[in-house]
């Protein structure tokens, strides 16, 4: 690759420069109030080494998907908040996109200050499939710049998609690659070019379906596939276990066989939970108990139990086994860990990370929320992706828009 890094923008010279950086500002809010700060701990390191350099620095980021157009609840306004409260310089808010607002902060903004425009998605040209539509937006934006601007991709949670403020924006103005998305990429690669053996990966979330492709490559890598999550019961019924009302993508069933039967010709050995929590509804307060997997529907809920974590005896197994690992990649939670009573699963996965001695990568989205929401801190993994799709995407081989257009 030959793409150009931070520190070659910096060495350039950004002294009273306008950068234009896409960062990723897209948090979990709970009644305006942001639960989750990770993203925007992680995108503070960027802008400060440009703040330090006298750049002046306007930020995109998206938050949720509005529908293209202004929506309060998706307002970034939560974020920018947070940003200001962490970082240590000052956050300013233009309360649109590149409207009167954008303008006029970004005109008067100065050297070694911030701004933050308003949610990218607020802007329906953004996500646009027409490229002209893309590219006329991007225009606007880099014209906050004035004529000598410069663009930083340092969102890698958003590399994966083709979008104005990631992808055609760098066909505008001189781009490069910010230190946030070089480090996740210098991790992934770790994942995919020889790693350290015994490779264990940990998969979980709720469908099989957005895994496939990640299963389909990694087969060939890993040497075990720890599956659990809502995703689990399609493995299960594939064995030709009963799963009661549990989360079943019926249309999957003989894909997962394939792989199952495929897995031992490949040196890969899926390692499937042998006991499960079943409850009697979705809810925090549910009725639960701990039955085999392969006797759900022995339970004392019959056909109606659901299956909202793995049990105890396979958290432990699974944990023993994570610690074993040379490499350790984890995406998904092992049940509904929003729920204290199902939480133990994916509690036990994080602690077996935290005791491994090798590379351990937890990929992000809501395997990131849940260590932060369980009391691990980020220190107790080699590295918390901030990209929960971008890492599956890296992870199955896929070219990455926003990559692609920084090595043009």
């Amino acid at each position: 690759m030959t793409i150009k890094t931070l520190d070659e923008l910096i060495s350039d010279g950004v002294d009273n420069r306008y950068v234009l950086v896409r960062s990723d500002l897209n948090v979990p809010l709970e009644n305006g109030r942001v639960t989750d700060d990770g993203r925007i701990r992680a995108s503070i390191p960027t802008l400060a080494l440009l703040v330090e350099r006298g750049a002046k620095v306007i930020v995109m980021a998206h938050l949720g998907r509005p529908k293209g157009q202004p929506d309060e609840k998706y307002s970034l306004r939560p974020a920018v908040d947070r940003l200001d409260e962490l970082a240590p310089f000052a956050v300013e808010f233009a309360d649109d996109v590149t409207g009167p607002s954008a303008k006029e902060r970004a005109a008067s903004l100065a050297a070694g200050s911030v701004l933050v425009l308003q949610n990218i998605r607020f802007d329906a040209r953004e996500t646009s499939k027409d490229d002209a539509q893309r590219q006329a937006l991007a225009r606007e934006l880099a014209a906050l710049t004035g004529g000598n601007g410069a663009y930083v991709d340092d969102a890698f949670g958003a590399v994966h998609r083709r979008h104005a403020s990631v992808y055609d924006i760098a066909e505008v103005l001189p781009a490069y690659e910010g230190n946030l998305v070089r480090s996740e990429l210098e991790v992934l690669s770790r994942l995919t070019t020889d790693p350290a053996k015994p490779y264990v990966v940990v998969l979980g979330g709720s469908k099989v379906s957005d895994k496939l492709a990640v299963i389909e490559n990694l087969m060939t890598r890993a040497d075990y596939l720890l599956i659990g999550g809502g995703m689990v019961y399609t493995f299960l019924a594939a064995q030709g276990y009963k799963v009661g009302a549990s989360l079943l993508e019926e249309d999957q069933i003989e894909t997962v066989k394939d792989y199952l039967s495929r897995a031992a010709a490949s040196g890969c050995e899926f390692v499937l939970p042998t006991d499960i929590v079943v409850a009697d509804k979705f809810a925090a307060d549910a009725k639960h108990e701990v039955v085999r997997a392969d006797a759900m529907e022995d339970s004392n809920f019959g056909a109606s139990g659901i299956g909202l974590d793995i049990g105890p005896d396979s958290a432990r197994a699974f944990s023993d086994r994570i610690r074993a690992g040379s490499t350790v990649f984890w995406n998904g939670p092992m049940g509904v860990f929003e729920f204290d009573a199902f939480a133990g699963g994916t509690k036990a996965v994080a602690e077996g990370l935290k005791g491994c001695s090798g590379l351990t990568v937890v990929g992000g989205g809501d395997s990131a929320a849940a260590v932060r929401k369980l009391g691990f801190s980020d220190s107790d993994f080699g590295h918390i992706s901030t990209g929960g799709g971008a890492s599956l995407e890296y992870l199955e081989g896929k070219e990455l828009p926003g990559i692609a257009v920084l090595d043009k």
